[in-house]
C-alpha cells in the first residue's frame, strides 16, 4: 500500500524531502493569504516568489553573508550572519515585494511617507515622465532599500506578510519574516519589480530555527555540530577502537 514516511534525519533522505513538500505546500497557502489580505483600494500591489531547494536557499544565504561585510551593514552584520544560517535551515523561503510602493504611489495626499502632502516626497526623487515614475532609473538610489516609498502600499505589505504568518500558524509551521533575507532575495532577482522586499521563512522541523538562537548562530548550530560529529569519529572507526566512553567488557565487569 502507498504510503508517506516523514522524518526529518538524515537530512535530504526520502523522508526528510516528503517533510520538506509539506512545508512547500503550506507556504503556498500562505501565497493566497498574502493575496488576499485587505489593500488600500483593492488595487493589486503585490508580487510574490516561493523558494525552495538546497542550491536556491544556499544562494540566498550566501547573499546574506556578502552583505554582511558590507560597509553600510556594518552596524547589521551580524543580523545577516545569524539569519543566513536560519535560511540555510529552511525549508522555504516566501519573498514578498510591494511592486507599487516605489513606482506608483497611492497619491493620496497623506504625507505619510514623511515629507508634505501630495506625494511630492516620492516624486522628487525619482526622474519621472509626463508624470510617471521610471521604474528602470536607479541612479539616485543611495540607500540599501530604495526610498523613499508609499506608506499606503508598504502597510498592505504588512497586511500581506501578516495574512501569511497567520496561515502558517494555522497549519502549524514555523515563520517569520526577515529584512535581511528579503534584501538578499531581491539582489537574487526576485520579486524583480519591488524595491522593498519582506522574506519569510518556513520551517517543518521538530525545533523551530527562528527562536532560541546563541551568540555566533551562524558557527554554533545543529549542523556544525553534527559535522564536527563525523570529524571525530572518523579515526576511532577506522582503527576499530571503541568510540563509547565505557566499553561492553567494562560495562560487563560493572553489572557482575
Amino acid at each position: 500500500m502507498p504510503s508517506i514516511h516523514v522524518k526529518e534525519f538524515p537530512w535530504g533522505a526520502e523522508s526528510d524531502v516528503a517533510r520538506r513538500d509539506n512545508v512547500v505546500e503550506a507556504a503556498k497557502q500562505m501565497m493566497n493569504a498574502a493575496q488576499t489580505a485587505p489593500i488600500t483600494g483593492g488595487v493589486d500591489h503585490l508580487e510574490q516568489e516561493l523558494v525552495w531547494g538546497k542550491k536556491e536557499l544556499d544562494a540566498i544565504a550566501d547573499q546574506m553573508d556578502e552583505l554582511s561585510y558590507l560597509p553600510e551593514h556594518k552596524r547589521i552584520d551580524e543580523m545577516f550572519r545569524i539569519e543566513a544560517q536560519m535560511v540555510r535551515e529552511s525549508d522555504c523561503v516566501l519573498a514578498l515585494g510591494s511592486f507599487r510602493a516605489r513606482n506608483q504611489p497611492f497619491d493620496a495626499n497623506c504625507g505619510f511617507c514623511g515629507g508634505p502632502a501630495g506625494c511630492s516626497f516620492v516624486y522628487s526623487r525619482r526622474n519621472a515622465i509626463s508624470g510617471q515614475i521610471d521604474p528602470s532609473d536607479k541612479s539616485q538610489s543611495t540607500t540599501p532599500i530604495d526610498g523613499p516609498l508609499c506608506t499606503m502600499f508598504v502597510h498592505n505589505l504588512g497586511y500581506g506578510v501578516g495574512s501569511a504568518l497567520w496561515t502558517a500558524k494555522t497549519l502549524m509551521v514555523d515563520a517569520r519574516p526577515f529584512m535581511t533575507v528579503g534584501m538578499a532575495a531581491n539582489r537574487l532577482g526576485y520579486c524583480r519589480n519591488s524595491a522593498f522586499v519582506v522574506g519569510v521563512c518556513v520551517s517543518g522541523i521538530s525545533k523551530n530555527p527562528y527562536v532560541d538562537v546563541p551568540y555566533n548562530y551562524h558557527v554554533l548550530n545543529m549542523r556544525k555540530a553534527v559535522e564536527s560529529m563525523h570529524q571525530g569519529f572518523v579515526i576511532p572507526r577506522q582503527f576499530g577502537l571503541d568510540y563509547r566512553l565505557i566499553s561492553r567488557k567494562q560495562h560487563a565487569k560493572k553489572t557482575k
